[in-house]
């Protein structure tokens, strides 16, 4: 029961689900799920009586477009046991394709509509269930002559099953139809499931007497059902500690006015091959180096090659993994949301009390959201928003599309996200290129107008030289 609502609400078998209904489905009342085929509607509903099931409750799946053994069978490859649960068919057998049926004088939606329903009413006066997954509810308008009818029959049912204190989820295949409004003003709950560019996508618009967390989240169909991941909602600003964190390289340090602060999120930006992960991953080591703890996400590469190049470096990567003061998580970002990538840095973030972490890299990272910019911009505002929050240092690896120049400070227009902006670019000079690196912003303090010249160097990692005098057009 939610606090404060009066209201009795019970799972629906997904716990990601379950938080953005505010704590779950409210007990006696009507629910539907609605999307295109194979966006996960029948899971959803199969999930939600195999929870019933666990609890010890009575279930019942009325169903019309598969049979039993083929929906018991299905959902046992995802993991969702049915065995316990009550089934009422209410598709035509076989005979109706083989045999000649046919009715005179009476419209045959009468005789099937009351002989249906009275299936429906003897199975839940016999079975008594706590939770009933109708699937889909288009059988009910389909024994109707017409739609007063369906909604007058549809409005009675939710009474009864009410008085009863039974929980109804139901389904339906979006259509676009006027039989769409009619379900949808009479049921006190609606979740939208959608697939868009490879991507499935879960939405509550309506949920009646607690609310939902709104706008659209990530879900994932794999081998134990479905799991859905809510987009992340900034935790409370922390007292401001305005400590300034080292990369234990001095004219780096002097370059960003000591170095960067913590919670604050700074864009090592820069195009492609310059040294923007190996510039980042000093400031994580550097604080492992010190006793605190660092994690890095690896967008573009595996752990183990991220790993070789510290060891040609003479960086102390291997030994920090080893004693746990730092983490490498490498992602793979065609499988995951964005959601589901910024629940798990949460909940790595409550594990390990890191002073810093590091994304690496903004275009891996957009991959794992299928393309979708907006939602990029929006999910990686609210994921850097929490982390700085909480006081934590933030490094986000930026690749730049212009191998010299830089119409734009960051790639994706994210530049109001970062609280600082290092530049790395390329100096060309008697026909050869040669790296250098800039601060274009710092909003917490003071830092070095001019450019330095840097190498990396097999054995040393990053060295950085004296700010350059004569150089013009970097930018």
């Amino acid at each position: 029961m939610r606090e404060g609502s009066g209201l009795e609400q019970i799972s629906s078998g997904v716990a990601g689900l379950d938080s953005i209904l505010n704590g779950g489905f409210i007990v006696g009342r009507m629910y539907l799920v609605r999307g295109s085929p194979g966006t996960g509607k029948s899971l959803l509903g199969q999930h939600f009586l195999a929870q019933g099931l666990d609890n010890g409750e009575t279930v019942v799946y009325i169903h019309g477009e598969e049979t039993k053994q083929d929906i018991i069978s299905n959902s046992r490859q995802l993991g969702i046991d049915l065995d316990g649960a009550h089934f009422l068919d209410l598709g035509p057998e076989t005979e109706f394709f083989t045999e000649n049926i046919s009715y005179d004088l009476v419209d045959p939606s009468d005789i099937e509509s009351e002989g249906f329903m009275d299936e429906i009413k003897d199975a839940i006066d016999g079975y008594d269930p706590s939770r009933i997954f109708l699937d889909p509810i288009t059988q009910l308008r389909h024994m109707e002559s017409d739609y007063y009818q369906y909604r007058k029959r549809l409005l009675a049912l939710m009474r009864f099953l009410r008085k009863r204190k039974t929980t109804v989820l139901t389904s339906r295949t979006r259509s676009g139809e006027d039989l769409d409004e009619q379900i949808e003003s009479l049921t006190d709950g609606i979740i939208d499931l959608s697939y868009d560019k490879g991507s499935h996508r879960i939405e509550v618009p309506k949920h009646r007497g607690v609310g939902q967390h709104p706008g659209s989240h990530g879900m994932e169909i794999r081998s134990e059902g479905v799991e859905v991941f809510p987009q992340l909602l900034p935790t409370p600003e922390q007292t401001f500690d305005p400590t300034v964190l080292s990369s234990d390289i001095p004219e780096l340090d002097t370059l960003l006015g000591g170095g960067i602060e913590c919670g604050s999120v700074t864009f090592v930006s820069g195009p492609t091959g310059v040294g923007k992960t190996t510039v980042g991953s000093h400031f994580p080591i550097a604080a492992a180096e010190r006793g605190e703890r660092a994690v890095i996400y690896l967008f573009e590469e595996s752990a183990q090659q991220f790993g070789h190049r510290a060891e040609m470096l003479d960086l102390p990567l291997s030994e920090l993994r080893e004693t746990g003061d730092i983490v490498v998580r490498e992602i793979e970002p065609l499988v995951r949301s964005a959601e589901e990538v910024a629940q798990m840095i949460q909940s790595d973030v409550e594990r390990y009390d890191p002073s810093v972490v590091m994304l690496d890299g903004l275009a891996g990272y957009k991959v794992a959201i299928h393309g979708n910019e907006e939602r990029l911009i929006d999910r990686l505002h609210a994921l850097t928003r929490s982390l700085k929050n909480e006081g934590i240092a933030v490094l986000v690896m930026d690749e730049m599309s212009h191998l010299k120049g830089i119409p734009t400070a960051t790639s994706t227009n994210t530049s109001y996200i970062a609280d600082n902006v290092i530049l790395l670019t390329y100096r060309e000079q008697t026909g050869g290129l040669y790296h250098i690196i800039g601060v274009l912003k710092k909003r917490l303090g003071g830092f070095e107008s001019q450019f330095r010249p840097f190498e990396i160097v097999d054995g040393e990692g990053v060295r950085v030289g004296e700010p350059l005098e004569d150089v013009e057009s970097v930018l």
